[in-house]
């Protein structure tokens, strides 16, 4: 339900509908329509976005302590497809699976995947990501955490498995822009997470292209408010 009402209110598309309701309404609903399209058109400028995604990136964490002893991959996205599969990886998804599977390479760390049902079909994000582990990377998980519905749960459900195995300290991948609310949520079940970032948002060089309207920037704006509202909420619920 939180996530849902992000997705309706968040900017940029509720300012643009807001903007479309005032500007009828006299001379202080035109001016509040006009700021309203000029906060839009900035979200949609490049240089705008990336602040916003840079402003998401988790302090570095110089806390020592005991070798994690598992992976832990946070799902994303899902595709339909016609295949009995029913579902694939989509690219935010892929992305961390492809980190993950580079990360157990290396480590030789068992994997827990962590997603829950893909709304009207029968698979599981969890499902989805171990069996392209497996037929795309050649590598297992150990663990599919498969009732999660978003962050929260994806932290609540997944602590339950790894201590019972007796596992505090873990790897945790997932985007840039996801770790810090994703921090938040493990560190509050009792893990002790090591921020493994996929695709860091780093700093652009600024040409004047990043003051062009672009459609990722949008998305990308719509991603870090999203982001941002989620904090706010998991600061309050926990």
């Amino acid at each position: 339900m939180v996530n849902l009402l992000a997705d309706i209110l968040l900017p940029p598309a509720s300012l643009a509908v807001l903007a479309l309701l005032l500007v009828r309404a006299g001379s202080g609903g035109r001016a509040a329509a006009a700021f309203a399209m000029a906060i839009v058109i900035a979200l949609g400028l490049p240089a705008v976005s990336a602040a916003l995604l840079n402003s998401l990136t988790p302090a570095p964490d110089a806390a020592s302590g005991p070798a994690p002893a598992a992976i832990v991959i946070l799902s994303a996205d899902a595709i339909r497809t016609t295949g009995p599969t029913e579902v694939a990886p989509g690219p935010l998804t892929l992305d961390r699976t492809r980190a993950g599977a580079a990360l157990a390479r290396r480590t030789g760390l068992p994997i827990l995947v962590s997603g829950g049902a893909v709304s009207h079909t029968n698979a599981t994000l969890a499902t989805m990501m171990a069996e392209s582990l497996h037929d795309d990377f050649g590598v297992q998980s150990q663990w599919q955490e498969a009732r999660s519905r978003d962050t929260w749960e994806n932290a609540a459900f997944s602590a339950g498995l790894l201590q019972k195995a007796g596992i505090r300290r873990v790897y945790l991948v997932t985007h840039d822009w996801h770790m810090r609310r994703s921090l938040l949520a493990f560190r509050h079940f009792g893990l002790d997470p090591v921020p493994v970032s996929v695709r860091p948002a780093g700093s652009p060089p600024f040409t004047w292209q990043s003051l062009l309207i672009s459609p990722v920037a949008w998305v990308n704006s719509f991603i870090a408010l999203h982001e941002w509202v989620g904090l706010a909420y998991y600061a309050v619920r926990r």
